[in-house]
């Protein structure tokens, strides 16, 4: 990487890059892999935490031997949230607040410690900050530094954000009471969005839209987040060009210079760097005696179920989902988080996990790209957050879609109408449903022609990330026309 418009410079004047993520494992994962690829071109990296993901990433043991790599360090700023040590995502209301009226200022202090040569460290050369982490393009002003911003999303999921300011003035949100959330009003369709295909309903844009409230704080954050966006120097985007070609051709009308470079897996793949694989993005401690299990299983005969690292679901949800698979006949592997249910630890019923005993495994966490690209795994039961849909794309695996909250709803839309690799369980799930999709997606015509679109997609994603590609072409391209300008 990094080769095609000419080398990065030495080690005697090498660019430093400070990445910083929203603190939530979904937005942490993709920061991590772009910084891989960074390092991997030659830039010294700093990669920017909060206090308390910091703490989470050391006792999961991701950090355990950074040492090994003394020209990438982390470092950490407070949240500005109360203190805890709860091994579990924080509240993202909450966080949005706090990120955007706290965290100015100590980001501001490390980019001067870093400036002054804190721990050996060049000057800071660039920034690179998530789409949600706005606040530091006052810092990139101050520091006179360029800056790009990341937005984790989908491009089709950040085009919905960005109509969430005509969908006010238009008076679609804030809805009138919440009865419009499960009246059908969510089935109105938008025909009015550039990028977006005429049969576009309300439901299929990110989640924060249902709300009465004009002051919702998820609303007017993203608002406030999309509104930012012209202002960086680049935006960039963990998609490829063939798969959201439409989407990517109507944001580019809101700011001109538009990157994709995924799937971030598969560039990953032209990264040969055993010292760089030590270091581990998972706040949980994985599980990765999955994979053993899998060896043990035929390829395409297991069902794959994880809810991703934010999703909370009811006592009796988990139940309906858990008899849905048991009534199924198929093996399965799922992740249950030990905070998956609201309030309360998730309790399986005894007669279910006598019942599945010696076709299920039930862990808490667990290596996700390794346990997709398994050849045993044959469909994803996913809350289509943008790196599951991205990694189950990269690995050719078809889906089903229970969509949470934010952009979830839009990946689900199109993995199921525009890209024919997916299909949607009820939010109000019922256990003869899962059953149903599951034999559906396993075994079925339909599940079949979702299983050779998946692997279509699979090839273009690696055509996109091969050299010449895309994707491949854009990483070298951010680096020289943007970083380093």
């Amino acid at each position: 990487m990094g080769s095609t418009d000419g080398p990065v410079p030495g080690s005697e004047t090498k660019p430093h890059a400070v990445l910083i993520p929203y603190p939530a494992q979904g937005h942490v994962n993709p920061m991590l892999k772009l910084a891989k690829l960074l390092h991997h071109s030659g830039f010294y990296i700093t990669f920017v935490n909060t206090d308390f993901n910091h703490r989470r990433l050391l006792r999961s043991g991701s950090l355990s031997e950074l040492h090994r790599l003394p020209e990438f360090r982390f470092d950490s700023i407070p949240d500005g949230l109360p203190p805890s040590d709860a091994d579990a995502t924080q509240d993202i209301p909450s966080l949005c607040t706090s990120t955007t009226t706290t965290c100015l200022e100590p980001f501001c202090d490390l980019l001067s410690r870093l400036n002054a040569g804190d721990g050996g460290a060049p000057p800071v050369s660039c920034i690179v900050s998530d789409g949600v982490m706005s606040f530091t393009l006052k810092a990139a002003e101050r520091f006179r530094l360029p800056e790009v911003l990341f937005w984790t999303t989908s491009a089709c999921g950040l085009l919905g954000y960005t109509q969430y300011r005509r969908l006010v003035e238009k008076g679609y949100t804030p809805l009138k009471d919440m009865s419009q959330a499960s009246n059908g009003y969510m089935e109105t369709t938008i025909d009015w969005v550039a990028g977006m295909s005429n049969d576009i309903r309300l439901r299929d844009f990110p989640s924060f839209i249902r709300t009465t409230d004009p002051n919702d704080i998820m609303l007017n954050f993203l608002m406030q987040e999309a509104d930012a966006i012209p202002r960086g120097k680049a935006l960039i985007m963990n998609t490829f060009d063939e798969l959201e070609r439409d989407a990517l051709e109507a944001l580019s009308a809101i700011v001109p210079r538009i990157y994709t470079f995924g799937p971030l897996q598969l560039m990953m793949s032209h990264v040969h760097d055993e010292r760089l694989d030590i270091i581990n993005s998972s706040l949980w401690k994985e599980d990765s005696g999955c994979i053993e299990w899998l060896d043990t299983k035929d390829p395409g005969s297991v069902f794959y179920v994880n809810f991703g690292s934010i999703t909370v679901v009811t006592a009796e949800q988990l139940t309906e989902f858990a008899w849905g698979l048991a009534n199924s006949k198929k093996p399965f592997l799922w992740i249950i988080r030990p905070d998956i249910v609201v309030g309360e630890s998730a309790m399986l019923p005894p007669e279910f996990l006598a019942e599945t005993k010696d076709r299920s495994l039930m862990i808490s966490w667990c290596p996700q790209e390794k346990v997709l690209q398994h050849p045993a795994i044959g469909g994803f039961l996913t809350h289509n957050g943008w790196n599951s849909t991205i990694e189950s794309i990269a690995s050719g695996v078809p889906v089903i879609c229970w969509p949470f909250f934010a952009e979830q709803q839009t990946n689900c839309r199109y993995c199921c109408v525009e890209w024919g690799i997916g299909m949607e369980i009820d939010n109000n799930v019922k256990r003869d449903e899962v059953e149903l999709l599951v034999r559906k997606l396993m075994d079925g015509d339909e599940g079949k022609k979702m299983k050779a679109n998946a692997m279509t997609w699979k090839r273009k994603a690696e055509e996109a990330t091969a050299p010449g590609g895309s994707s491949y072409s854009n990483f070298n391209k951010i680096i020289h026309e943007v970083l380093l300008e």
